[in-house]
């Protein structure tokens, strides 16, 4: 993967939905925001880039390929070895042409929203400085693209039965099925349920504007007759079983949303349920750093 790195200007506020740049497409949890407010602002620093991601102008991708083509500044294996090249860009026409291409760039927070939230609040108490960026990673989804994950569900204290009787509720098909035949059937239009002994799909009738996830959180999960007592979440069908195991309810395996509807989901100004995307990867924390002291 490949990101330009840079401080991202939080300093003006959109007056519509239309005139954003930065689309979020989750919410957040406002006392986290604050705190991590709090504590970059104690230290001074952002301690890793919010992962941006969009599709880039040709001209934006042939002066980023440009530079990759010379020798890197510096390059290394982090303490998790994953690796690293950096190339500093400090020529003044290559960041005239870089800006002029972003101009009207939009670009979807795919990791950091409650970071980006932060940013937001640390600006609006201290204007006029340093606090008027964040770091940011900026990512073409169509040069280099990261990868977007399942993240799945446990439901505690949820049948397959009251599952059954949502899905009746809100007319979506209901299908029992054995394992093999379910997992096969697990994609954008079709989640697979399980108590751990009985598999079933449920097919969804959706538009292309609408992430299954929504559906879920939406239509089935308050529909259920109860429940559930918690919400598990996991990025592996593993991970998942291994929870119901320990705790009972129904597993909800999710497939991957489509990085595309997740764009249209957020220029609609609609906003996932939590936990709704994963996309990797992403620098790991403190291979990229901004001190707001240097600035």
């Amino acid at each position: 993967v490949r990101g330009l790195v840079g401080a991202l200007d939080v300093s003006h506020r959109a007056s519509s939905p239309e005139d954003r740049a930065i689309l979020p497409h989750e919410g957040i949890h406002p006392a986290q925001a604050d705190s991590l407010a709090d504590r970059m602002t104690q230290l001074a620093l952002n301690p890793a880039p919010i992962l941006l991601v969009h599709r880039a102008p040709a001209g934006v991708r042939a002066v980023l390929r440009e530079v990759a083509s010379t020798e890197p500044t510096d390059q290394f294996a982090d303490q998790h070895q994953q690796r690293h090249r950096i190339w500093a860009i400090r020529d003044p026409a290559t960041l005239a042409a870089l800006a002029e291409g972003l101009a009207e760039c939009r670009a979807l927070i795919a990791d950091g929203h409650h970071r980006y939230a932060a940013y937001l609040r640390m600006q609006a108490r201290q204007p006029g400085g340093a606090f008027d960026r964040g770091l940011a990673m900026l990512v073409d989804q169509e040069d280099t693209p990261l990868f977007l994950g399942p993240i799945h569900r446990v439901l505690t204290d949820v049948s397959l039965d009251d599952l059954a009787a949502a899905a009746e509720t809100v007319g979506v098909g209901f299908a029992a099925a054995d394992r093999g035949a379910a997992l096969g059937a697990l994609g954008p239009q079709t989640l697979v349920v399980t108590d751990g002994r009985t598999w079933a799909t449920l097919k969804l009738d959706l538009p292309a504007d609408r992430a299954a996830v929504e559906a879920l959180h939406d239509d089935l999960v308050p529909a259920l007759p109860r429940g559930p007592a918690r919400i598990h979440h996991h990025h592996s069908v593993d991970s998942a079983l291994n929870q119901l195991r320990r705790t009972g309810g129904t597993a909800v395996l999710m497939p991957a949303p489509d990085v595309d509807v997740v764009l249209r989901v957020a220029a609609a100004d609609r906003l996932l349920p939590e936990k709704a995307t994963s996309f990797q990867p992403k620098p790991n924390p403190g291979v990229l750093i901004r001190s707001l002291r240097d600035e």
